[in-house]
């Protein structure tokens, strides 16, 4: 019988063949269904690995597709066959023919197979010397938290994890369990800076966070599952594969109780302070 709170955490080097990393996904779906599983979540870049050189147009013709192209509708079958809810990334291609950057996506996709929630990274990594406008383009939209069978499950996407307040809003707006697709880049401190910051998101918002990352290329590894207290569950070092974690819901509602920093907010302060920043 399937653990209805236990989540699959895929690590894995995407090639840059599409196809050749869509087979590799369905055969994950598979295995984390196999080990009784009712979530599988994957990384950013899960469609393909694009390198530096990659020109956008290329990315976009040549790998990006729309929600309902194959890509995402092999997994929504997927997802039905193996009656399991599953967290994909994708590249997005822009309606707007004039430009060729491309959206970073991440799709929710319920266990009947159909699409729950798409959302499209919000903040782009321009900085320590990288430039991802060049081929990506942001979102405009903090998409609602979406239920499943683990909890209610807020997207972000790698870089937005920098940013703490996307992660509160998720969180007052009834997300329980943060999930972040990733490609963390490898560098000095940077795999410090993922492990601080997975930990603190967890520990200020009292939910779960599930970091599913790349590894190998230029990537870090390093995925993770933080509980509410900031226990770490799981860290996959440079291992690619997939592992389970079981999430207790409980655990949820016993730190918000004990530690109940969403509760001890001064809003009463800092309510227009907040309003005026956003």
């Amino acid at each position: 019988m399937r653990g209805d709170h236990s989540v699959a955490v895929v690590q894995m080097k995407s090639s840059e063949s599409k196809e050749e990393n869509l087979k590799t996904s369905v055969d994950f779906i598979s295995e984390a269904a196999d080990r009784k599983a009712s979530i599988v979540c994957f990384p950013e870049f899960q469609m393909a690995f694009s390198p530096l050189k990659q020109p956008p147009k290329e990315l976009a013709k040549g790998v990006a597709e729309h929600v309902n192209g194959n890509f995402i509708s092999v997994l929504c079958r997927a997802a039905k066959h193996n009656r399991i809810n599953v967290i994909a990334a994708i590249y997005e291609k822009n309606r707007n023919a004039k430009d060729f950057r491309v959206y970073d996506t991440a799709v929710v996709i319920a266990k009947e197979g159909q699409i729950t929630s798409v959302y499209r990274k919000l903040h782009l990594y321009d900085a320590l010397g990288f430039k991802e406008s060049k081929k990506l383009i942001h979102g405009n939209v903090i998409e609602k938290p979406v239920s499943t069978s683990v909890g209610n499950v807020g997207l972000m996407i790698c870089y937005d994890m920098r940013f703490p307040e996307m992660s509160r809003i998720l969180t007052v707006n009834g997300a329980d369990i943060l999930v972040v697709p990733s490609a963390w880049i490898q560098g000095i401190m940077k795999e410090e800076h993922w492990r601080t910051m997975v930990m603190a998101r967890a520990i200020e918002n009292g939910s779960y966070l599930i970091a599913p990352n790349q590894v190998g290329n230029i990537f870090s590894g390093r995925s993770m599952v933080v509980d509410p207290f900031g226990r770490v569950l799981l860290d996959m070092g440079d291992k690619k594969g997939i592992e389970i974690v079981e999430i207790e819901k409980s655990r949820i509602k016993e730190v918000r109780e004990s530690l109940p920093l969403l509760k001890n907010r001064r809003l009463d302060v800092y309510r227009e302070d907040i309003q005026a920043f956003s």
